[in-house]
């Protein structure tokens, strides 16, 4: 079974930065701390409202992700603004993700199928430009499809669902996480890269981990969370040892 890849998404060292209006701590240097700690890419979510990242912030990752050789993914709204920030920096990645002002977080995925009108034709321009579109989505194979058939390389896994309920100590535990293994399992056969991503913490890695399909899994909130605690070095570095045992584990 291939490495799986870590992305950090760097978004809330940037919420407690805009808690003061100041420049500390930086998102650009966490995003290198990070690189040197293991992390395959830097993930970033450049809001509407400017809530975390900010346009400079974008600016900045991109020419650090460069300068290290690692990939930048832009996670952005399905808008004409953001359609053209993502065009003027080319990140290696887009992932288009629903966004309403009024949520604290991406609340879930992403609906392609409805959407098809809305987002084929940004999906399009991405792609002529060189970007590797990704679309995040609810464990749903009807919207894995719908990613593929507009033209999208990679869809995300929502696993907030899931992670949710085993916090929860859910009876839907097993449901939803059978859910997430399904998906993965048509959106590889439909040709797709399959990451995952939101909610996953050191308790609900594992099991993530252990889909065989998955290439990539995206981690923001609670490694900066724990980065409190401990640092973000050694929160990165526990996060890609789980990752690297469940795979471990799968294959034996």
């Amino acid at each position: 079974m291939s490495r799986l890849r870590l992305g950090v998404n760097i978004d809330h060292v940037a919420t407690i930065r805009n808690a003061r209006g100041g420049s500390y701590p930086d998102p650009v240097r966490a995003a290198e701390l990070a690189i040197a700690a293991g992390a395959d890419g830097i993930t970033a979510h450049l809001r509407e409202d400017r809530r975390h990242i900010s346009d400079a912030d974008i600016e900045a990752l991109a020419v650090i992700t460069r300068k290290r050789g690692r990939p930048l993914n832009f996670e952005m709204a399905v808008t004409r603004e953001m359609e053209a920030i993502a065009l003027a920096h080319l990140p290696h990645a887009a992932c288009l993700v629903p966004e309403r002002r009024e949520e604290r977080t991406t609340e879930g995925g992403l609906d392609v199928a409805g959407g098809h009108n809305h987002i084929a034709p940004v999906v399009r321009k991405l792609v002529d430009a060189g970007v590797r579109v990704s679309c995040f989505i609810d464990a749903d194979p009807a919207q894995a499809a719908a990613s593929q058939a507009m033209g999208a390389q990679v869809v995300e896994l929502h696993t907030g669902a899931y992670c949710d309920a085993v916090r929860e100590r859910s009876p839907e535990v097993e449901r939803l996480l059978g859910a997430l293994k399904a998906t993965a399992a048509e959106a590889a056969r439909l040709g797709l890269e399959v990451h995952a991503g939101h909610g996953i913490d050191y308790e609900t890695v594992k099991a993530v981990a252990a889909i065989p399909e998955l290439a990539e899994l995206n981690i923001g909130h609670f490694l900066i969370g724990e980065a409190i605690f401990v640092g973000l070095t050694p929160a990165i570095q526990r996060m890609r040892t789980l990752m690297d045992e469940a795979r471990i584990g799968r294959a034996a």
